[in-house]
């Protein structure tokens, strides 16, 4: 989970992430906030999975945060020195409330709460993207769903180059230059491209004909492909 920390209190934040970094290491810090215009810009560039936020901020509050943002798809733990905030935490839904200073048994139990909300949600958005490709086959180019620890990366077929095995992980390399990491094995995807024409050419590679350079008359044969990766393979492309 990817979380962004905000507290007027640098030794707030310090202490908080010796805490998580200890006790939760399911959670990596991208970002840490005094401010609530610095903690907005870090929001929007990084759109976090989770935000620890304090409420009593000078003159402003973590409410003024929140209200300001047009898009919440984080969860929210609120974490406090006053406890009169509770009902109106409850009323933005936050997905807890941690009272400073912070029980290292609460703040491990929040935690475990937000990495199944967001596993849930991560599933969900992903039967929506399936539903949604089924529906409109037809007329859209077709994409595929990689699921990573804190995203799902849609891409189109036809951008993927190639895909490569590294044990039970596989590796998508795309047109853009972009290198995707899946924990699942190449051969999941191998049964789930072959309709799109991906061909297996060897035990660890799988690559889309449709972005072959060149077949090089080198080491017994060798493809090219558009990015310039080459790969054995004994028949030249007309005898596919």
């Amino acid at each position: 989970m990817r979380a962004i920390l905000v507290d007027d209190e640098r030794e707030n934040l310090d202490n908080l992430q010796i805490l998580l970094e200890k006790y939760c290491p399911q959670v990596k810090v991208i970002g840490c906030a005094q401010q609530l215009d610095q903690a907005e810009k870090l929001i929007k560039l990084h759109q976090p999975d989770l935000l620890f936020l304090d409420i009593q901020m000078g003159r402003n509050t973590g409410f003024d945060l929140l209200n300001k943002l047009d898009e919440k798809l984080f969860e929210v733990i609120f974490v406090t020195a006053y406890d009169q905030y509770g009902i109106q935490a409850i009323k933005f839904a936050a997905l807890d409330y941690l009272l400073k200073p912070v029980n290292i048994a609460e703040l491990t139990a929040a935690v475990a709460k937000a990495d199944i909300r967001i596993k849930d949600k991560m599933q969900y958005h992903q039967l929506s993207f399936l539903l949604n490709e089924l529906k409109n086959a037809k007329t859209n180019l077709p994409k595929i769903a990689l699921p990573q620890q804190n995203e799902i990366t849609y891409v189109l077929v036809k951008d993927i180059i190639r895909c490569e095995a590294d044990n039970t992980y596989t590796f998508f390399y795309l047109a853009n230059g972009d290198r995707v990491l899946v924990s699942k094995p190449l051969k999941e995807y191998a049964d789930l491209l072959k309709v799109h024409g991906f061909l297996r050419v060897h035990r660890s590679h799988l690559v889309n004909p449709s972005l072959v350079k060149s077949w090089l008359k080198e080491d017994g044969g060798t493809l090219l492909m558009n990015n310039g990766d080459k790969f054995q393979y004994p028949l030249p492309i007309e005898k596919w």
